[in-house]
């Protein structure tokens, strides 16, 4: 290894380093505020409501309280091309579809349990887009839900990086 590399190589350290603390920061409801969410009434209830079939509340807040469909909107507004988007707006359309052919009622008015076996049955669905809808609804509702400050926080014991430093513990031989 040549000098070079090594030059480059601590470069690319300390500029991970310097990145990392705005990077691993945990998002919350504060952080979202002053973003435009690209669904509109039912439909952003919708995605709340999906979202919670998917992670429901026990004795840890569900993913509807952590506010996980806020999430999923900045996502798909800020990471995923218009492609992705159109196939997740046509996905909600098909969830009210499906669940007034499978329930006849609206998918608000189901129960949990008839919520989760539409998004169940759309994941094994012979449409593309449905399965691709159930596929990204599923991953990004996981994703917010586990970075979520609560989460992060209360029950993985996340500590910013460098994490404690104990200067004076006895070395043992």
């Amino acid at each position: 290894m040549n000098r070079r590399q090594i030059v480059k190589g601590m470069a690319a350290t300390v500029g991970g380093m310097l990145v990392l603390p705005a990077w691993a920061s945990a998002w919350n409801s504060k952080s979202l505020q002053g973003f435009q969410s690209n669904f509109i009434g039912l439909e952003e209830a919708l995605l709340a409501e999906i979202v919670e079939a998917i992670i429901p509340e026990t004795d840890t807040p569900g993913a509807k309280k952590l506010e996980v469909h806020r999430f999923i909107d900045k996502m798909l507004a800020d990471c995923f091309d218009q492609k992705s988007r159109d196939v997740f707006a046509k996905g909600l359309k098909s969830v009210e579809t499906m669940a007034s052919q499978s329930y006849g009622k609206s998918y608000l008015a189901c129960t949990p349990k008839q919520k989760l076996e539409v998004i169940t049955t759309m994941s094994k669905a012979a449409d593309a887009d449905d399965q691709g809808f159930a596929r990204l609804a599923k991953n990004l509702t996981i994703r917010g839900y586990l970075s979520s400050e609560y989460v992060m926080t209360k029950l993985t014991g996340y500590e910013m990086a460098p994490g404690r430093y104990h200067g004076c513990v006895p070395v043992k031989a």
